[in-house]
């Protein structure tokens, strides 16, 4: 740190940090809400609120730069499979991987199944394409419809999307934000997919669980099978759907995850295989296949969400995920390197002596975040820069720091209807947020299972050089 600062600085008061941080969060709220201002062009003004008072400090110029800089180069290892989940995602589409999920999925459904078996194909679908949006989007608006025909509720069918499209979101090692969480908590991207099964699966079971035993009682209502049969008509006619031959790419990206190799090495391998079954086995123009490696187009199978869905992908469609990550990144090195988040949460943080209260304070930190800034993405960076000293002092992984963040984040940014998921699952599914919010049961079950769990000592990972048992009162902060 000595490095990184001009002569004469000085620590910041806590007056000074919370005005820093409240105009951070007044920028955000006032530009996107008010005003409707693009994300990327108030976090540029608030780098300069921010600037402005690490200046005010004693920081000079090449100092606040260096604060910027080290965030972001710490972050350089995730920024690659930021660029390799676009051509993943991309060669997936063109080598039948997603379609063939699609196709055999969708005959599994039967009336008293459907919401069960609905929140389990959206929870494939989801890992499989990193995307709760484009689940909801496609998948998502199939099953409202046959919902609607079966008399389900349109709310409760609406939750069982969210809950199945989040999951995935939240699981998946090509979802942006799972990437981003291990990024900003400087974990391994596949330790941090690790430590959320321990909280994530249980909350998913309950969830399934409770969807079966509801959607039991719409067994006997009439079974409109049109919506599924055209979905299936269409990727049968745009692809050949051989699951020994499709699913390849898919098979190897999961059994690599599983024996820990490299997500670079992983995801390269995948993305070449499915390129070849593009070409060879699909038939579809090498030129097309490699030129959507950067851009995809949409489809062509006369379904308009359907086309949308298999025309996502490419290392451009990841760009202003990227490009805001870089200047919350940015953002987030300046709060934390001049000491303003420190001093805003010291008082708090401090005084936190147990592991549950330390989760559960990381999760509700994560709701205001989203509440606040009304996206997942500042939310997850900026408390992983708040929350990473004291999970190393308590001993804990930071696979737990990016777990809780997660839950927090992750999980409830679609169930704020302000928030940027939550106005996209209400138009595109034409159920309002605070309407579908009771039946998402895995989205907020998750957070409380988290808590409760740390509370019992189950589930947590310690750190190496940790000397404390998991059932143990954290250590106290002097």
């Amino acid at each position: 740190m000595a490095s990184t600062q001009s002569k004469q600085v000085r620590q910041s008061s806590l007056l000074q940090s919370l005005v820093c941080f409240l105009g951070v969060i007044a920028i955000i709220a006032v530009g996107l809400f008010v005003l409707g201002v693009d994300l990327h062009s108030l976090m540029f003004l608030c780098l300069l609120w921010a600037g402005l008072h690490a200046r005010f400090l004693g920081f000079s110029y090449p100092a606040i730069r260096a604060l910027m800089a080290e965030s972001i180069a710490r972050a350089l290892p995730a920024i690659y499979i930021f660029i390799l989940i676009g051509m993943v995602i991309a060669s997936f589409m063109h080598s039948g991987t997603i379609a063939t999920l699609m196709y055999y999925g969708l005959n599994w459904l039967s009336p008293s199944l459907f919401l069960g078996v609905g929140m389990l194909l959206c929870a494939i679908m989801s890992v499989a394409t990193g995307t709760s949006w484009g689940t909801v989007g496609t998948l998502g608006v199939v099953f409202i419809g046959i919902g609607g025909a079966m008399g389900i509720p349109l709310p409760l069918v609406a939750g069982m999307i969210i809950c199945g499209a989040t999951f995935g979101d939240k699981m998946s090692p090509i979802s942006d934000t799972t990437n981003l969480a291990a990024m900003s908590a400087e974990t391994n991207l596949y330790r941090h997919i690790y430590a959320m099964l321990f909280t994530t699966v249980p909350s998913l079971v309950v969830a399934l669980v409770i969807f079966l035993l509801v959607g039991s009682n719409y067994g006997d209502s009439a079974f409109a099978a049109n919506e599924i049969s055209n979905i299936r008509k269409a990727l049968a006619e745009t692809y050949s759907l051989s699951p020994l031959i499709t699913l390849v790419p898919i098979v190897l990206l999961a059994t690599l995850s599983i024996r820990r190799v490299p997500a670079e090495i992983t995801m390269s391998i995948s993305i070449v295989t499915a390129v070849v079954i593009a070409i060879v086995y699909q038939q579809q123009d090498l030129v097309a296949v490699l030129n959507s490696l950067w851009q995809n187009t949409p489809g062509n199978t006369g379904i308009a969400n359907l086309d949308d869905l298999l025309g996502r992908g490419g290392i451009a469609s990841m760009s202003w995920t990227l490009i805001l990550a870089l200047m919350a990144l940015a953002l987030g090195g300046i709060l934390h390197g001049a000491g303003f988040l420190a001093t805003l949460l010291s008082g708090i943080i401090d005084r936190i002596q147990h592991v549950g209260a330390l989760i559960a304070t990381t999760i509700c930190s994560g709701i205001i975040g989203n509440m606040a800034m009304g996206e997942a993405y500042i939310s997850i960076i900026l408390n992983c820069q708040l929350f990473r000293q004291k999970y190393e002092q308590h001993d804990l992984e930071k696979s737990i720091l990016s777990r809780s963040v997660e839950e927090g984040s992750t999980l409830t940014t679609g169930l704020i209807p302000w928030t940027t998921a939550g106005a996209f699952y209400a138009a595109t599914l034409g159920v309002p947020v605070l309407d579908y919010l009771p039946y998402a049961f895995f989205n907020y079950l998750n957070p409380f299972i988290s808590i409760g769990m740390a509370i019992l000592g189950i589930g947590l990972l310690r750190s190496s050089n940790s000397t404390h048992s998991a059932e143990s009162d954290l250590p106290s902060i002097n």
